[in-house]
């Protein structure tokens, strides 16, 4: 556990959303969005976030700042990215956010499970992402291998007792109904109980290939009703 609120100060942030009321389920959050990731996901609407920066595009500081400015108007605080977890900082900055009585939410899609596991003990929320089935990983990702850590933190997070919502990102060129209903029935074997299916945005990608308004019935709403009968909770999000 990290003791030191310097080491805070070597988290590499890219960006921060001062308030949202969408990122922490039912809380009113900020959102720091810590810099790099090594997956190339086709859908990614953050791709500026995948490059690892030799330096800091927002201090901590700076942050830091606004959060004590937002004190008493916010619930929470999200880290997201790019991917939180590949940052050696990233515990000590979610020690400092919870030192400051803000409740702690984690965006991340499992790639670092032993970070992720330190991650654990400091969050009070995580949104899990779950990209495919995992033998299905690299079609997504684009890196051999990627689904073995998802399929490690997401048995972490399940037996941790850390609230959560596991989510996948859905496009028709990406996922087959078949695939979607596999993946969904081997999670709730697994034992989540807090799934949402969210339908892919134009908003940021760079992979032009993907571009085009969904149909209007996608996600399929007769494959959605059948979900549902898998979890105690299924959130459909359709595309703005």
């Amino acid at each position: 556990m990290p003791n030191s609120a310097t080491e805070a100060n070597a988290l590499c942030i890219g960006g921060v959303t001062p308030f949202s009321a969408t990122d922490y389920p039912g809380k009113l959050s900020a959102v720091v969005f810590v810099q790099g990731c090594p997956w190339r996901c086709h859908y990614c609407h953050n791709p500026h976030l995948q490059p690892r920066a030799t330096r800091q595009p927002v201090a901590w500081a700076r942050f830091f700042d606004l959060l004590q400015r937002r004190s008493g108007l916010i619930d929470a605080v999200v880290f997201s990215g790019g991917e939180p977890t590949l940052d050696p900082a990233l515990p000590a900055a979610m020690a400092e956010v919870r030192r400051m009585g803000f409740l702690v939410g984690l965006h991340s899609g499992g790639i670092y499970p032993a970070r992720f596991a330190e991650a654990l003990k400091l969050a009070d929320w995580v949104g899990l992402d779950i990209k495919t089935n995992f033998d299905d990983y690299e079609t997504i990702t684009a890196v051999a291998g990627s689904g073995a850590p998802a399929r490690e933190a997401l048995t972490m997070l399940l037996d941790s007792g850390v609230a959560y919502e596991c989510r996948t990102t859905l496009h028709p060129s990406l996922h087959t109904d078949a695939q979607v209903t596999e993946l969904a029935h081997k999670i709730a074997a697994m034992g989540v109980r807090h799934y949402a299916l969210q339908c892919f945005r134009m908003e940021g990608t760079k992979d032009h290939q993907l571009a085009g308004h969904l149909p209007a019935d996608y996600p399929d709403t007769a494959l959605m009703a059948q979900l549902r009968q898998l979890f105690d909770t299924l959130i459909v999000r359709k595309a703005d």
